[in-house]
């Protein structure tokens, strides 16, 4: 047999080699991964503006301070428990809400994101800030808290992101608006 490869062949490009799986299911699922990333910090976003003052009022308790004086006193791994349980059981909340609004209740639904968004405000973040220097000892805990904080930057840059922070702070300074104006309407309302 001839080895000799026909005439013009050797001009054409080699045929690109198809993409490992890995790396093709990588470059599929990475739109995916944060489209569902920036619609879950979105919901989280909304659910910490509403809640936030409700948590920063119950912060100030002073059972807080005593808790938080306790929390400061444990050790590194113990201080993951103890924000690692509660966030556990926090955050299958937001899927169950969502459940409950899509099956026609959403009361149920804004009752159960709002609850578990108060408590994990409230309890949670106010934990991992005070434990964060003892859990920033525990090495893996540390590399992973760099790697998620900077993905968290990339993502918070990214345009659907940008936009609705845009569309938040439209929403926050319309909701303002109108609380004011209500408010001067029950004033003039009670002195007429």
């Amino acid at each position: 047999m001839n080895s000799t490869p026909p005439p013009g062949a050797q001009n054409r490009p080699a045929s690109p080699e198809p993409p490992p799986p890995r790396r093709l299911l990588s470059r599929l699922l990475r739109p995916v991964a944060t489209l569902f990333a920036v619609a879950y910090f979105l919901l989280d976003a909304l659910a910490y503006w509403v809640v936030r003052p409700v948590a920063r009022r119950i912060a100030r308790l002073p059972l807080f301070a005593r808790f938080g004086q306790w929390v400061a006193g444990l050790g590194p791994y113990p201080s993951l428990v103890l924000v690692l349980v509660p966030l556990a059981l926090l955050e299958p909340a937001k899927p169950v809400g969502a459940w409950l609004f899509a099956t026609g209740r959403p009361i149920a639904g804004a009752g159960v994101i709002i609850g578990a968004e108060l408590v994990k405000i409230t309890l949670v973040e106010r934990l991992f800030h005070i434990a964060k220097p003892k859990l920033l000892t525990i090495g893996w805990f540390a590399w992973g808290y760099v790697r998620v904080t900077a993905w968290l930057a990339w993502l918070k840059e990214t345009a659907p992101v940008r936009a609705a922070r845009g569309l938040l702070i439209a929403v926050r300074q319309f909701a303002r608006r109108v609380g004011r104006r209500l408010s001067l309407m029950v004033r003039r309302a009670g002195r007429g």
